[in-house]
């Protein structure tokens, strides 16, 4: 159940501290500079720049468009200009007394054009397309669906910091305790070697000392070394240097956490993600059942064509017209999509179903852990408590000489509680 792991951290982080300064700091630098919190980021924007892409597509579309052809050869259409037109004009000659009709040769015209430019500006324009309307709502709900996979990420980012945070924290304490059994069994070591110098005891007892003393320096270098490990892990998270220092808070004992009291889970980012991707749903589906309505688009062109590069009156010219698409028959193609979406719907709703009961009962689990938590705490203070009178009554008896040394430096009465428990400033001769 790592959600209730990390809803557990979350109450104990937000519940433990009485100045809790430096970690908020870490996780407000961190997401600002966590390089993965930056990917995020840089995807958001590409979303919502897809958006205004979508919404472009709403408004005119101008471009620049130029042809020019050269040609020699190929099919061509015979004009017998000559044959038809010349024998009129001689009669006319013969008649006027004059050469004021030519003859005309017949001409054999390229169906290629030579020689021939065409330029001209080209608009369109969509009039009626529901396919645009349907794709710019999908767009818009990305942009959302994306914005909320930001904030998911933030959540795990922060969640981590706080395990890393925690665990950081953890090995030191770690090392504190360890540092301290070490001292105690070099004082255990020493005053066996006194006693068996006055023959007060066997080499066993400055054996199994020394046994114990390497057995605490074994485990002191172990954790010093999960203590370098967790710093760089922390420091990775905040994209700092692995060696950064880390300022680690005090803590005291915790109080109830009013979130563990709400049962309601509406506001958790899974469920929203969720719902976001059942409207895309719902947009996808009007999207393929728009084949229905007839698309309607204009056009207009603005140019010139001539040969010879030409460009007059006669050359210039403009184009204007209005196109209609209407899908009649796809042989149930359409059908087919509108079904497979209308069970993706069905599919989302019942995730939606299943991940709300999921996080509720991770909430009701969450809620047990935390409490038992909080008991284990509490009676591990207790123990601490009376492992510190032991102590003390202990050091009193020995300074009445009514108890040997030696009972003072035992790891089982000394460090009993160490491991599971904060710094507590108790202190070994």
């Amino acid at each position: 159940m790592k959600n209730t792991f990390y809803i557990l951290l979350c109450c104990l982080g937000s519940q433990l501290a009485y100045g809790q300064q430096n970690l908020e700091k870490y996780i407000s630098y961190g997401l600002n500079n966590n390089e993965s919190i930056r990917t995020q980021q840089f995807t958001l924007k590409k979303s919502v720049y897809a958006l205004s892409e979508a919404k472009s597509q709403f408004f005119p579309e101008v471009s620049f468009n130029s042809t020019y052809t050269k040609a020699g050869g190929g099919r061509s259409i015979d004009l017998p200009l000559g044959d038809l037109v010349n024998p009129i004009y001689k009669t006319l000659n013969q008649l006027t007394q004059s050469n004021s009709f030519p003859m005309i040769k017949n001409r054999s015209v390229l169906l290629n054009p030579d020689d021939f430019y065409d330029a001209k500006f080209h608009t369109v324009m969509p009039l009626l397309d529901l396919e645009l309307n349907y794709n710019r709502k999908i767009k818009g709900q990305e942009v959302t669906l994306q914005r909320i996979e930001v904030e998911i990420y933030k959540r795990e980012l922060v969640k981590d910091i706080k395990e890393a945070y925690f665990g950081y924290a953890q090995s030191v304490q770690a090392t504190l305790i360890y540092q301290s059994a070490l001292k105690v069994a070099e004082e255990n070591l020493r005053v066996n070697n006194d006693l068996l110098k006055n023959d007060k005891i066997l080499r066993s007892a400055v054996l199994r000392s020394e046994s114990e003393l390497s057995k605490y320096q074994s485990l002191l270098e172990t954790a010093r070394q999960s203590q370098k490990s967790a710093q760089a892990y922390f420091n990775f998270l905040l994209n700092c240097a692995p060696e950064t220092e880390i300022k680690v808070d005090n803590y005291n004992d915790p109080a109830t956490d009013p979130a563990l009291l709400d049962s309601t889970v509406d506001k958790r980012e899974e469920l929203k993600k969720l719902n976001t991707t059942l409207l895309i749903s719902d947009q996808v589906n009007g999207l393929n059942k728009s084949y229905i309505v007839p698309k309607l688009a204009t056009f207009f062109d603005l140019g010139s064509q001539a040969s010879g590069w030409q460009y007059d009156d006669h050359s210039r010219y403009y184009f204007f017209g209005v196109s209609l698409q209407w899908n009649l028959f796809a042989s149930g193609k359409n059908h087919y999509r509108i079904a497979q979406s209308e069970t993706d719907k069905e599919i989302i709703k019942s995730q939606i179903s299943y991940t709300g009961d999921q996080l509720k009962l991770q909430l009701i689990l969450t809620r047990n852990a935390y409490n038992s938590s909080v008991a284990q705490y509490k009676s591990a203070l207790k123990q601490l408590a009376s492992s510190e009178k032991y102590y003390r009554d202990e050091f009193r008896l020995y300074k009445e000489g009514r108890a040997l040394f030696i009972e003072l430096l035992k790891p089982s009465k000394c460090l009993a509680f160490m491991p599971i428990l904060p710094k507590t400033g108790l202190h070994y001769p």
